[in-house]
């Protein structure tokens, strides 16, 4: 079990303090910054300075806690383990992450004890997070026993019947009663859970009731079917969780620490920024690190899909679970524990298990009328021909068991999560991270998608290419000043500037009240004179108009231009220079030949906008304010579906307004959180993998549904009719579970 680490006070805690309560996720009202030694909970709710108003209070209270669940074979098993917790007091919410195997409790006290009992008695395994995984995965007969078991008596009692039919009838009636009472325990522990229609109660019914009309072998035959078909399932779900939960086993347990010459072996959680690590050749990065190293090569095929190494140099930043091939290599690490590159996808791999696709979430309440009502049907056709119509019992009793195995809701419920996990799984390792089911549903319906321009379509990396005084002032003092207003700010226009001091080893002096101006610019004080960094067409035109040509055609050359200002005059301009991604052009030509439209959303200037959207092909809209973003979506939407792919917190609410919000991996924490999708290592291909995988899981999930209902629409007219019995009616359960399960399986090879 661990409790997330993230509370109101704005900090981040060791994985040993429990107590510390989480919230759920509010609307965000204010924004206050918070320093950072600023106090911190203990062992109690953390308490932010402003007084909490009633909601607030009611949040701080609810608490997160999580378990590894050992023994899912399906997404059904997952709804088995929510319903056993959700019935518990003082439990808020419960979801089980079937992809990553997590059980996720929100919860107004500790509830642990609790959730664990309650898990046990459903026939499941709770692991706690931090406790120490089991030390080898179970085999081969410790998985299949039960059903080598009742294979090998099913053998033996069909031989035995051949020689005696009375032996075979007492044969397949022990086999049955060997097969039943493991499903017929677990039925019980469901129904004290809350769940009386699992499968599980079905197929005991189905079973004892054959076993009493003397259909001995058929129900012999249904419980050897049911058990092969758990089996098959929990394999096809292994499969498909695989893809994604190999991500768990990239990092390293111990780090090789280097401290003042000398070298130890630590826990990776004892790493923190700052640190000198060793990786040996053929070893993996513990935490995203940058290389001391001159020049090193790297497998990040893991990470990125990509199997060519990668050839990194000195002060390049390499992400954890990279792989260094050819050499033993020296690192500083970048990353704080558990806030890697890796951790921070499975942390949204574990949102977007929260996240279910609306089809998903109609199937799972439509099973929960089906069953009751298919049951209800079964008891009627047992019943009222024999009462009524003076029919013959055994026979009308049959066709009723028979229906209850029609009943089973599994491969209809398995349909969606079957074909959504795999798709999951298969765009995470193709290097791009879709949050759940809704967001892969919306993906499909995307017929435009508009992109920011910086960080987004070029690498967001500007360099300063020209200076130009205007008060007089040598270059490099006027770069000092500009870099003394920009210091701090996260906006890669001012890295830019601030670099270009650094470079060329300027003296910067004190700014103080800096203060960003969203889509506009920067203000500051240095030396007591209160200056301004700002974008041209947000200074007024009596400033402007005497360098207004010679602003145009710099802009006109691609670049983005600054202006240094006071409230009086203009002191220098500053034009920047920032190049397209290598991967542009190839990933819009993709999305075109999918029939997706492509438009640039910018705060540039309108002729450097222009410039990079010509090389591109496409259109654009310059000179936008966050808000002017959000309604150029919004009149995007009123055509066909959108998707905005941004990077920085100003993109964060036109992501938001979209249809599907996908956050580039460099961006900001805040366009991560607001987004439906990521691609985690910046590859912008990663865009039309999104769409094909959302496309081919519509179809197969349309397939797997036509498979579920047609299969028992089939087996409920022949039952009826006579035609089929028990044996040949597991198939519309067992046998549409294996069909749906193989089907979802092939998203996992789609290219």
């Amino acid at each position: 079990m661990q409790q997330h680490s993230s509370c109101g006070c704005g900090h981040h805690h060791a994985r040993k303090q429990h107590g510390c309560a989480t919230r759920s996720r509010p609307v965000i009202k204010k924004v206050t910054a918070v320093g950072a030694d600023a106090p911190c909970c203990g062992d109690t709710a953390c308490s932010p300075a402003d007084p909490p108003d009633e909601e607030g209070d009611r949040l701080a209270q609810t608490a997160r806690f999580s378990w590894q669940v050992q023994g899912m074979d399906c997404p059904s098993c997952a709804q088995k383990v929510e319903t056993a917790v959700k019935n518990l007091a003082n439990v808020r919410a419960a979801r089980v992450v079937f992809v990553s195997e997590k059980l996720l409790v929100d919860a107004s006290a500790d509830v642990r004890s609790e959730v664990e009992r309650a898990v046990a008695r459903v026939g499941f395994r709770l692991r706690r997070s931090h406790a120490a995984a089991a030390a080898a995965e179970a085999g081969f007969w410790r998985e299949n026993r039960s059903a080598v078991l009742l294979a090998l008596l099913m053998a033996a009692s069909w031989l035995l019947g051949t020689l005696h039919p009375g032996a075979g009838n007492v044969a397949f009636t022990l086999t049955t009663l060997v097969g039943v009472w493991p499903v017929a325990h677990r039925a019980l522990r469901l129904i004290r859970g809350g769940s009386p229609f699992s499968i599980e109660t079905l197929m005991s019914v189905a079973a004892v009731g054959a076993l009493f009309i003397g259909a001995t072998a058929e129900a012999a035959m249904v419980l050897l079917l049911f058990t092969l078909g758990e089996r098959l399932e929990s394999f096809a779900a292994g499969r498909a969780r695989k893809g994604v939960t190999a991500l768990m086993a990239l990092k390293p347990d111990q780090a090789l620490r280097v401290r003042s010459g000398q070298r130890e072996n630590v826990a990776v959680s004892d790493l923190r920024p700052g640190d000198v690590i060793e990786v040996a050749a053929g070893g993996r990065l513990p935490a995203d690190a940058k290389l001391l190293t001159p020049f090193a090569s790297f497998d990040e095929s893991a990470l990125t899909g990509e199997s060519v190494p990668v050839d990194r140099q000195r002060n390049d930043a390499i992400a954890a679970g990279s792989m260094s091939v050819d050499r033993l290599v020296q690192l500083e690490v970048m990353s704080e524990p558990g806030h890697s590159a890796i951790d921070r996808i499975l942390h949204l791999i574990e949102e977007a298990g929260e996240r279910r696709a609306p089809i998903e979430r109609f199937l799972n309440r439509f099973s929960r009328i089906y069953t009751p009502i298919v049951m209800l049907l079964a008891l009627v056709v047992a019943l009222l021909p024999p009462l009524l119509m003076a029919a013959e019992w055994q026979p009308w009793i049959y066709k009723g068991l028979t229906l209850l195995l029609i009943g089973c809701p599994c491969a209809l419920v398995i349909s969606t999560p079957a074909a959504v996990t795999s798709a999951l799984a298969a765009a995470a390792r193709r290097g791009a991270l879709i949050k759940g089911g809704a967001a892969l549903e919306s993906l499909g319906k995307v017929r435009t998608m508009a992109f920011d321009k910086t960080g987004t379509l070029t690498e967001g990396k500007p360099r300063l290419i020209a200076i130009t005084a205007l008060d007089g002032s040598d270059e490099n003092s006027l770069l000092a000043v500009a870099a003394a207003v920009e210091q701090g700010s996260s906006h890669p226009l001012a890295r830019a500037i601030v670099a270009a001091a650094d470079a060329r080893q300027l003296a910067i002096p004190a700014a103080s009240d800096q203060r960003a101006l969203a889509g506009s610019g920067i203000q500051a004080k240095v030396s007591g004179r209160l200056l301004f960094i700002s974008s041209p067409h947000r200074v007024s035109e009596e400033l402007l108009a005497p360098q207004r040509k010679a602003i145009e055609a710099l802009e006109d050359g691609g670049n983005t231009v600054v202006i240094l200002h006071d409230e009086r005059q203009m002191l220098a301009t500053f034009a920047l220079r920032d190049t397209l991604r290598a991967d542009a052009r190839g990933a819009l030509a993709e999305l075109q030949a999918l029939n997706i439209q492509a438009v640039m959303l910018t705060g540039d200037n309108p002729r450097a906008a222009a410039a990079i959207a010509a090389g591109l092909g496409i259109d654009y809209r310059a000179g936008l304010l966050p808000e002017d973003k959000v309604n150029a979506i919004r009149a995007l939407q009123q055509q066909q579906a959108v998707a905005m792919v941004g990077d920085g917190i100003n993109d964060a609410p036109a992501m938001k307004a979209a249809t599907v919000g996908i956050a580039m991996g460099s961006g900001s924490d805040v366009a991560l959180e607001t987004a439906d999708a990521a691609l985690p290592h910046n590859r912008l291909a990663g865009l039309a993998t999104m769409i094909r995988l959302s496309r081919a899981a519509h179809a197969n999930i349309r397939q797997n549904i036509a498979l579920a209902l047609g299969l028992k629409a089939l087996f409920l007219i022949t039952t009826l009719l006579g035609i089929t019995g028990l044996w040949l009616a597991v198939l519309a359960d067992s046998g549409a579970t294996a069909l749906v399960t193989a089907n979802a399986l092939r998203l996992l090879a789609k290219r």
